[in-house]
């Protein structure tokens, strides 16, 4: 069998899949224009009882709307008006044009899809990627930016690069080959052992990729998308970090200290560095995913932004204590 009847066998699986998972995993939020592409989001109406002002969640790479709300919406859902989205080019979010290949632009379709919306000002909450989109909301929309709680948070230039597929993926000519031939199939194999690495040092809760809908970047054009979000990143982060001090909204920032999909050194205490009103809770046995494994902390987080009397180092202990490894 030649290489030409291999790749075309490998593009009709990567497409009969690829149409599987989005019948297995179907659009919950709506689609809603913000000038040129459509954004998908879920808005959960203010609740009569809100104790809370608007929440806004921006999920990481690899991610979509439902992995936050697979975390946070229960918990919060008679307390605030809370919308989750998807970032152009990830689960239903159509990608739109070249400046969302940053997280500016980013930024800026959450902030339009926000005034469609009706919601004026929220708290923006970004676990890892969605860090750095949160970091550029604040700088370019403080108008709408009542604080910030970054989970994990991946926002400063580090050393090295990224992971190989990532580059090949952007790779003109043959990164779209390889996102609508190999990266599916491959990218199945490796699902629950990726979890794993993610949520490391800590459990991967029971039924996390179906509620988070993880498969959905395996198709081939969320794929590519997500590897050039990914790619680009050290680039844009090179160049937005300076301006990091001009954010004068309050800062929360979560992170584990065995975090092993970002250098919580470089990002997190950057952060704390860098952002003029900023605290940083450094949190013992922690993995990757503060949003699933330190949830009441990354609550209490919020309720603090939002002006309520909150002992943060109290709450990490008593997560450091549940998290911590038995002997």
């Amino acid at each position: 069998m030649g290489v030409a009847t291999l790749a075309a066998l490998a593009y009709a699986f990567s497409r009969w899949e690829a149409a599987r998972i989005a019948s297995r995993y179907p659009n919950t939020g709506e689609l809603t224009d913000v000038g040129g592409f459509r954004m998908n989001s879920l808005h959960w109406p203010e609740p009569a009882e809100a104790d809370l002002p608007p929440l806004v969640f921006i999920h990481g790479a690899s991610g979509n709307l439902r992995d936050p709300w697979g975390a946070f919406f229960e918990p919060l859902k008679d307390r605030a008006e809370m919308l989750f989205v998807d970032r152009p080019g990830h689960g239903y979010s159509e990608r739109g044009g070249p400046e969302n290949l940053t997280p500016a632009g980013q930024a800026d379709a959450i902030a339009a899809l926000m005034r469609k919306k009706g919601i004026a000002r929220a708290i923006i909450i970004g676990h890892s990627f969605g860090g750095a989109t949160a970091a550029s909301f604040a700088l370019f929309h403080p108008d709408m930016t009542l604080g910030l709680v970054f989970l994990s948070p991946a926002t400063h230039p580090w050393p090295g690069g990224v992971d190989w597929y990532y580059d090949l993926a952007n790779t003109p000519v043959i990164g779209p080959i390889f996102c609508n031939t190999v990266a599916l199939p491959a990218g199945l194999m490796q699902l629950s052992k990726g979890a794993v690495h993610v949520f490391a040092p800590n459990p991967v809760p029971k039924g996390y990729l179906d509620r988070a809908a993880i498969p959905l970047v395996l198709r081939p054009d969320n794929f590519c998308d997500n590897a050039r979000d990914v790619a680009n990143l050290l680039a844009y982060v090179k160049e937005a970090q300076p301006r990091y001090k001009e954010i004068t909204a309050p800062a929360i920032v979560i992170t584990g200290d065995s975090d092993d999909i970002v250098l919580e050194e470089i990002h997190s205490r950057g952060l704390k560095r860098d952002l003029p009103n900023s605290e940083l809770l450094w949190v013992r046995n922690l993995g990757h995913k503060p949003d699933y494994i330190a949830t009441d902390l990354a609550i209490a987080a919020i309720e603090k932004i939002a002006g309520k009397p909150r002992d943060l180092e109290s709450i990490m202990r008593e997560v450091e204590a549940r998290i911590a490894p038995k002997s």
